[in-house]
């Protein structure tokens, strides 16, 4: 068989493993996880875990989002170590790991959720928390059952186009449409403290938000965002939300098509991916328990425009919940691409 090949160098800090150095790797040759981080067999204790759920079965239109978390992997190799705008070390201030992918039944729905949900309470049993890469946005629903198992009702900051509060499609109850209506069914959301960001295009009828206002969610619609900004926005997430469990859904097509193109159910009238990351940069301070990225669909994705959002968008949740950096123990500036 050969000398098996020596392992890849990788910062270090303390007992926490890091990203491959890439002052001594290319980022074209290093290992296909997110960021190039290490796999669980590498580290000790996990403070965040990385999974990925590549299954699109629920979705209503454009599919190929079950090619999305290696897409978003892929795309994820210029992330670098320091985030200067969070003050932040999102790979040095915590143990991060990429454990793989869950597997889900490709034909069969009910399923796949449920065996994503177990394979989510067994992520949840080795790390505090989860970030999930997507897959649709059906998986929503499997994570939060996860989350719930461990603490209780949890608050749902969700980023999306789209409600995602429908109640069935083709009599099927779960899609990529429905996942916060099951949830909100099921018992497993805080329905004092669920929002959406982002909202816009057109609707089945009126009454489709005052269904969604009955389950407990409160809209800041792309107009709004318009009149009160970036910092009003975040001003009223955080009065929403304040020290709740939250779990943090981005389906990335709450991204204007300009700034997304590659995703299953396209809205003109979006965010610009500045606007996403500075809200998402923003969750700091509030309790987040755990996040998905959902709706990456690589087909549609020229120059990997969607999939590079995409990894900014993990790379700002992943820096919001590290440490804010000590320079007494963070390793100083290294030169290099």
């Amino acid at each position: 068989m050969g000398t098996p090949l020596p392992p890849q160098p990788r910062a270090r800090l303390d007992d926490v493993v890091g990203q491959v150095d890439f002052t001594q790797v290319p980022r074209f040759a290093g290992p296909t996880t997110f960021a190039s981080l290490p796999r669980p067999y590498e580290t000790g204790d996990l403070d965040v875990a990385v999974v990925g759920v590549p299954f699109d079965a629920g979705v209503s239109y454009r599919p190929g989002a079950r090619f999305g978390p290696q897409h978003i992997r892929l795309a994820s190799r210029l992330l670098r170590p320091y985030n200067p705008e969070a003050d932040a070390w999102p790979f040095l201030g915590q143990q991060v790991a990429d454990l793989g992918d869950i597997t889900a039944h490709p034909y069969d729905i009910p399923a796949a959720v449920t065996a994503v949900e177990h394979g989510a309470r067994g992520v949840l049993e080795r790390a505090g928390k989860i970030l999930v890469l997507g897959g649709d946005h059906t998986i929503a629903l499997p994570v939060l059952r996860a989350l719930h198992a461990r603490h209780g009702p949890v608050s749902v900051l969700h980023f999306d186009a789209h409600l995602d509060t429908w109640d069935t499609y083709f009599n099927s109850p779960y899609l990529h449409g429905t996942p916060f209506r099951r949830a909100a069914e099921e018992g497993l959301l805080d329905p004092e403290g669920c929002m959406h960001v982002g909202i816009r295009g057109g609707l089945y009828g009126p009454g489709d938000m005052d269904h969604d206002r009955a389950l407990g969610f409160v809209p800041v619609r792309c107009e709004e965002i318009e009149d009160i900004g970036v910092r009003g926005t975040v001003e009223r997430v955080h009065a929403r939300l304040g020290d709740r469990p939250v779990y943090v859904s981005v389906d990335i097509d709450v991204l204007d098509p300009a700034f997304a193109p590659g995703t299953g159910t396209p809205e003109s009238g979006g965010l610009t991916s500045r606007e996403l990351l500075m809200m998402l940069r923003a969750t700091r301070g509030l309790n987040v328990v755990g996040a998905d990225i959902v709706e990456v669909s690589p087909a549609y994705d020229h120059a990997e425009i969607t999939g590079v959002a995409a990894a900014h968008v993990g790379y700002e949740l992943l820096s919001a919940w590290a440490p804010r950096s000590d320079p007494a123990r963070m390793p100083g500036s290294t030169r290099g691409a």
